[in-house]
């Protein structure tokens, strides 16, 4: 099984709570993570017929084979679990005693926030982060591979083309999950609709626009953006919220959570193809993004990540508080640092005065220096242990 950073906060949390739940997007290595941490507990998959017709049929029979606790995969499948498992645990609160998991986030946190509302604690598990690839800790990664490649477990532990496995995992699951929640009768203009969301990744949502692209209602393309959000597939980064006393954008900004599924889905099927591509920055910078995400998920914490940008241009990439002020970050995808890249680096900062820290410039090169007050980090080096090494953490 392939590390993962997520596994200490697991740890934390069972300690503390009788119910721990792992939400995230399918494939995203969940079950084998639970399975792993959680070896002594019985497993059982909610997906299986016949599990869930005896959960259905006797509930508390079901159940009594597993007092001492037990890992529920697919929870969201057996609605009723949620109530069930409320009396257990008010019985005996003993901590880590119960592990659920979940693919459809909207499923399980609607039971959960219902029914076990102070009893459990939440997690989240996306694809794998930088530091969390085998290619990245054995020194052999390339970015452009590894962009094209995406953060899917499976494709980093098993001889699986990312090509056929992509087109395996849009169909088999992105498709039929939101069938299942939205009823889609025309599926060749949601296959549209995900195709034009990738086009977009790194820049502001104008869901009016990609209604209008996809041939469908604003109101539908809304329900859709939702849906995928929930699936932890997009992933919409908010504009800062404090007014500095300039004019703001207030849109979002729509990343795709895995940058290789991104890729698929433009047509991308090769790193040699990537590095020509016009859309390469904005799927460098969906990278980057998605790293702070995976980041503040694997410690347990909120997002609470921003971007920043007002009518006259002024702008930053990523914001969000550290030390009681304002990290910005500029990101490039280029190898070379250029003025420019610094000049961008120092502006993305301006805006927040004396609130801003040193503004970071991460970028698609190896180096890690100061220069002209900016902090240049190498796209290796944006995970937890790496920014330490650097004072920056």
């Amino acid at each position: 099984m392939i590390p993962r950073l997520l596994s200490s906060t697991l740890q934390r949390l069972a300690a503390s709570f009788p119910i721990v739940a792992v939400t995230g997007p399918r494939q995203s290595g969940k079950t084998t993570l639970s399975r792993a941490i959680f070896a002594d507990k019985p497993y059982v998959n909610l997906e299986d017929p016949t599990e869930r017709a005896f959960a259905q049929e006797d509930p508390k029979g079901f159940l009594a084979r597993f007092y001492q606790g037990a890992i529920f995969d697919e929870a969201q499948r057996w609605p009723n679990l949620f109530s069930h498992l409320q009396g257990m645990v008010d019985e005996n609160r003993v901590p880590g005693r119960f592990i659920l998991t979940g693919s459809q986030q909207f499923g399980l946190l609607s039971g959960v926030t219902q029914s076990l509302a102070g009893r459990v604690g939440l997690t989240r598990l996306l694809p794998l982060a930088l530091a969390e690839t085998p290619e990245l800790r054995d020194g052999a990664a390339d970015l452009d591979t590894l962009m094209v490649q995406g953060g899917y477990p499976i494709l980093h532990a098993e001889p699986v083309s990312h090509t056929d496995w992509f087109s395996s995992y849009v169909a088999t699951y992105i498709e039929r999950d939101v069938r299942q929640v939205l009823n889609i009768q025309d599926l060749s203009t949601f296959q549209r609709f995900l195709r034009l969301c990738a086009g977009r990744t790194g820049q502001l949502l104008n869901l009016s626009t990609l209604a209008g692209e996809s041939g469908i209602a604003a109101s539908t393309a809304r329900a859709w953006m939702s849906v995928l959000e929930a699936s932890d597939l997009v992933f919409l980064l908010p504009p800062y919220h404090r007014n500095f006393g300039k004019r703001l954008v207030k849109s979002p900004k729509l990343y795709f959570v895995d940058v290789g599924l991104a890729c698929w889905l433009l047509g991308i099927r090769d790193a040699d193809v990537l590095r020509l591509h016009p859309l390469r920055g904005a799927l460098f910078e969906t990278l980057v993004v998605s790293e702070f995400l995976k980041d503040r998920h694997n410690q347990g914490l909120p997002p609470d990540l921003y971007f920043w940008r007002d009518n006259n241009g002024v702008e930053a990439d990523l914001l969000f508080e550290r030390q009681g002020k304002l990290q910005t970050v500029e990101i490039k995808s280029g190898q070379t640092i250029t003025g420019d890249y610094i000049q961008a680096g120092r502006k993305s900062a301006r805006f927040a005065g004396d609130e801003a820290l040193t503004p970071w410039l991460i970028y698609g090169g190896e180096e890690e220096y100061l220069r002209s007050g900016v902090q240049v980090i190498s796209w290796k080096k944006i995970t937890p242990g790496s920014l330490l090494d650097l004072g920056l953490a």
